[in-house]
């Protein structure tokens, strides 16, 4: 991957090139170096033909460019993710580049340049395959606390489950489907067409049997021939604790059952982490804003700071303590994604002054005044004194 030549180079285009002229680039070099076109040195235009095709398979892709023109061929290194329990994790956003993983894929870039297959590499992508099921999302709202210690919840949701009847067979019990005969029950038709590069296969979902490659004498009545009913169905869903507000867990195999023999897809359960009226997230702290009063902010005192759990921690802070001061409770914060340490908890002090005064207090306050020198308060006169 490290050597590979600069895509825009391959093309022989600007790194400003539209759209349109990486289409028209591709299309030049492409019938160039095609196989068919080179029947005196097929083997070396097959791999000049990769090379244009995996540079348009890029290009063209605007999230593909995108990522080719800030990192390179190579692509972001890394993918972030952690471990949960129950059979989920949660995972995080991030952005990869897809290589140019398989020779037969180029037909891909053929049918979207050219429609249809090219057949070339002695590949046809089959739609009658194994299909993985739909995955599905749900939204979940939960407590800044939840977030904090983690909880197990259970979720409803609707999905589609295997037809108990026909067990997905789609065809009423005791009958049997017969093989599509006009695509031999491979789903798709093959057709050989000319084009500029010569002779090029091309496939279309067969008509007769819908792609399936069979054809049902009698369709189950349960299901309607569907294979699947939609039902609704209770799942537990244990959220780890320190998740964070937009985070996602993924429930495998938790989606709708797959097409002949796939996987069922997966369940993603969006979370969205509900504000406190006290404390703040921030990465993996805790913030929070403690009122102290004036005299305990001039004397020093032990405060019972209230902590996210429900506990409350003893905290002494200084004689002299001013408006502002930030003080840190190690490892009181949030639980990093790996559970190896935890966040801190960050308190800020606001001093609080009375708004009324006893005659007592008032009294002590200016005798305190002039001990420090201060300029005892000036009475309040009436308007005509």
């Amino acid at each position: 991957m490290a050597n590979k030549r600069d895509f825009y180079e391959v093309l022989g285009i600007e790194k400003t090139a539209t759209d349109e002229e990486i289409k028209r680039a591709y299309r030049k070099l492409a019938k160039k170096y095609h196989p068919d076109a080179n029947p005196d040195n097929k083997k070396e235009a097959e791999e000049k033909f990769k090379e244009v095709s995996e540079a348009y398979e890029t290009l063209s892709n605007p999230q593909k460019r995108q990522m080719y023109d800030r990192f390179g061929p190579d692509g972001p290194q890394g993918f972030g993710g952690a471990g949960g329990q129950g059979g989920n994790y949660y995972s995080y956003s991030t952005s990869g580049f897809d290589g140019f993983n398989d020779f037969g894929d180029l037909g891909d870039i053929f049918s979207s340049i050219f429609g249809g297959g090219s057949g070339f590499g002695g590949r046809t992508k089959q739609s009658n395959g194994p299909k993985k099921g739909r995955d599905l999302k749900y939204n979940m709202d939960i407590t800044f606390e939840e977030s904090f210690k983690g909880v197990k919840k259970e979720i409803t949701i609707s999905r589609y489950e295997i037809c108990g009847t026909c067990k997905g067979a789609k065809a009423k019990p005791g009958t049997k489907s017969t093989t599509c005969k006009m695509c031999n029950g491979t789903g798709v038709i093959r057709q050989t067409v000319s084009t500029l590069l010569g002779q090029m296969q091309t496939t279309k979902t067969c008509t007769n049997c819908n792609g399936e490659g069979t054809i049902i004498e009698e369709k189950c009545a349960e299901c309607r021939g569907k294979g699947k009913i939609r039902k609704t169905v209770k799942i537990q869903v244990a959220i780890p604790a320190g998740i964070a507000d937009g985070q996602t867990i993924v429930l495998r195999g938790e989606g709708e059952p797959g097409e002949k023999g796939g996987p069922r897809g997966d369940l993603y359960i969006v979370l969205t982490v509900r504000r406190h009226s006290i404390f703040k997230r921030q990465g993996d702290n805790v913030l929070c804003n403690i009122p102290i009063t004036f005299t305990q902010a001039t004397l020093g005192a032990e405060l019972e700071i209230p902590m996210v759990d429900g506990t409350k921690e003893k905290y002494i802070i200084p004689e002299g303590t001013q408006e502002g001061t930030k003080f840190t409770i190690k490892g009181k914060g949030f639980p990093a994604a790996h559970g190896k340490w935890s966040g801190d908890y960050v308190f800020t002090v606001g001093i609080q002054v009375p708004k009324k005064l006893t005659a007592e207090q008032r009294e002590l306050l200016n005798k305190l005044a002039k001990t420090m020198n201060e300029q005892p308060p000036v009475k309040k006169r009436g308007l005509f004194s």
